[in-house]
């Protein structure tokens, strides 16, 4: 797949970014890790799936390979770009464990071909919310992605405690414990101490260590690896070539579930390409919503892929940003070499055995680890946006709802007799109940004043008679009043300079509203740019770029000087500006 040149807003930042280039073997390396990382929650996930609806065992290795075939392809999609598909940056796909509980119920109703409609029709979903996402910029904040990347791990980590303990019957009681022990100890300790290189193959030493740990107990499953062949795939019939286009009762029924879903896989995606642009550059950047709104369309071709497959739906997994924040290398290269993984080990059998012959124990100690590292970035998410007492009920609350709801602690049965048995998955519950505090919160602010006009110097008489107005309204005095007309047209100035390339009239809508605090919020939303100008903001400082207009920078500088905060959202369809601006404090009288 050929390289579109890559975004100017993506910088001219290479030292330690997704472009950053490595030496094709530790590509591969760290490509196999994330990979492994990922490959038992892609192996397991179908194949619970397909077997708890009793599908036959032809119908559960078809959907698994296809599973697999389908990660493989999208992993890759993410590390490249084709047109508007692909986010250029480091993010892994893995089966959807918020798909659990719909996919099984389709598969109970109607079979792979049910399934296959309702994820066509998830499919369908993220593609119109990847081509209209700033709409959404309201909801789809960082304290809500944010809070959803943190309830990944609650909802895994259930299950990997189980799976500490699958151990044959019969085997020392001390082979599990000392299994994980081993493999915690190793990784743990290379990661925390280690210098240099090695600490980049913490993962891959560990499980190694804890394998050797688990054969010396007869655990490792070396009988799988010998009966597997070496080449081969399923050779069942393609399910999901009976679409069934007289949609009936079933599939109206379960539509509303599998679109709340996909809006919640949609939210979980867009979450990890936030997270993934946190932890991939060297210094803090904002982030490119046109790369976020990329990753979400990659993930409906994903699903294209699923439904036509006939297997289970996928989602982006937050294992990359994970690695990038552990090893501090996020290249895309790491992506491709997953992906290539992700594809061998679908036609390779006996490769896969290798893997799935890990016993239990190992396996989700060295998850395990992994999700606390994923719940770090969550956190981190949430913080580095700011945290005030709102944010922090919003973030506290959903977490630990999505907690009790993942456990069944919340009034189980009452919320079974709702959803008509089916259980509700933490992220979801959580996901609901972080979207709903912050609609509230949106939907309770003062009144937001709008005004639209053209994208022109020849406007700011009427924004400046618009902000007067807001000012006067507000009872601000004349400084504040000053303030809030000079941050209007220097940000005006500022759009206007990135958009003289531009062909046909540009409208741009002007909205303010009065912060609880006493501040003002300013919001700028015209056609799109080339440039973010929260990065320009943040490098004033530094060597200022050659092709830098002097009068751009002076407006950029003005800018920083007047707002206490600019944030820049840039999307395909439009890009948001919003400036917070504090009131002038007052200088004490002489005595």
């Amino acid at each position: 797949m050929p390289d579109l040149p890559a975004e100017p807003s993506d910088g001219a930042d290479r030292e330690a970014g997704p472009e950053t280039r490595i030496p094709w073997p530790l590509a591969t390396g760290l490509g196999l890790q994330l990979a492994g990382m990922v490959l038992p929650g892609a192996v397991l996930i179908p194949t619970v799936v397909f077997r708890s609806a009793s599908q036959p065992e032809e119908v559960v290795l078809w959907a698994v390979f296809a599973s697999l075939a389908a990660c493989g392809a999208t992993t890759m999609l993410q590390a490249q770009r084709l047109g508007r598909f692909g986010a250029r940056y480091l993010i892994v796909a893995g089966a959807s464990g918020a798909t659990i509980a719909v996919s099984i119920a389709a598969l109970e109703a109607g079979g792979p071909a049910l399934l296959a409609a309702l994820v066509l029709a998830m499919a369908l979903l993220q593609l119109g919310l990847s081509l209209r996402l700033a709409p959404f910029r309201s909801v789809l904040t960082p304290t809500v992605t944010g809070t959803i990347v943190m309830l990944v791990p609650v909802t895994v980590t259930p299950v990997l405690f189980e799976q500490m303990n699958n151990v044959p019957p019969g085997t020392s009681p001390a082979a599990g414990p000392l299994c994980a022990l081993v493999t915690l100890a190793t990784v743990a300790g290379i990661m925390l101490k280690a210098r240099g290189s090695l600490g980049l193959w913490a993962p891959v030493i560990g499980i190694v260590a804890g394998s050797l740990v688990a054969a010396g107990f007869g655990l490792y499953d070396t009988a799988r690896i010998q009966d597997a062949p070496w080449v081969g795939v399923p050779t069942a019939v393609w399910p999901a070539v009976d679409f069934d286009l007289e949609l009936g009762t079933a599939f109206w029924s379960l539509l509303p579930t599998f679109l709340f879903v996909g809006l919640v896989c949609t939210i979980q995606t867009t979450s990890g390409a936030v997270a993934i642009q946190r932890v991939s550059w060297s210094r803090p950047r904002a982030v490119n919503f046109r790369a976020v709104q990329r990753a979400v369309a990659a993930d409906s071709a994903g699903n294209l892929l699923s439904a036509l497959a006939g297997t289970m739906p996928l989602g982006a997994r937050p294992n990359g940003a994970a690695m990038a924040e552990a090893t501090g290398i996020g290249s895309r290269s790491i992506g491709i070499a997953a992906g290539v993984a992700f594809l061998a080990l679908a036609c390779l059998p006996k490769a896969l055995a290798v893997v799935l012959a890990v016993p239990g124990p190992v396996t989700a100690t060295f998850i395990t680890l992994t999700m606390a590292t994923i719940f770090i970035v969550g956190v981190k998410m949430v913080v580095q946006d700011g945290m005030d007492p709102r944010k922090g009920v919003i973030v506290g609350a959903a977490f630990w709802i999505g907690v009790g709801f993942e456990h069944g602690a919340v009034f189980p049965d009452f919320v079974a007799s709702l959803t008509g048995g089916l259980p509700i998955n933490g992220i979801v519950a959580g996901g609901v109940a972080a979207i709903l505090g912050t609609l509230f919160v949106e939907l309770t602010r003062p009144r937001t004043r709008t005004t639209e006009v053209a994208l022109d110097a020849s406007s700011l008489p009427q924004i400046r008679e618009f902000i007067a107005d807001f000012a006067s309204r507000s009872g601000w005095d004349e400084r504040m009043a000053a303030r809030l007309d000079a941050v209007s047209e220097e940000t005006l100035l500022t759009l206007l300079g990135r958009e003289e390339t531009a062909t046909g009239p540009r409208r741009l809508l002007v909205a303010a509203r009065r912060e609880d605090g006493g501040g003002a919020m300013l919001e700028f939303l015209s056609a799109r740019g080339d440039e973010n100008l929260q990065d320009r903001i943040a490098l004033l400082g530094e060597a200022s770029a050659g092709s830098t207009r002097l009068e751009e920078e002076v407006s950029l500088r003005l800018l920083r000087h007047l707002a206490s905060s600019v944030h820049h959202q840039q999307y395909y369809d439009m890009d948001v500006v919003t400036v917070r601006v504090e009131p002038p404090r007052r200088t004490p009288h002489a005595t």
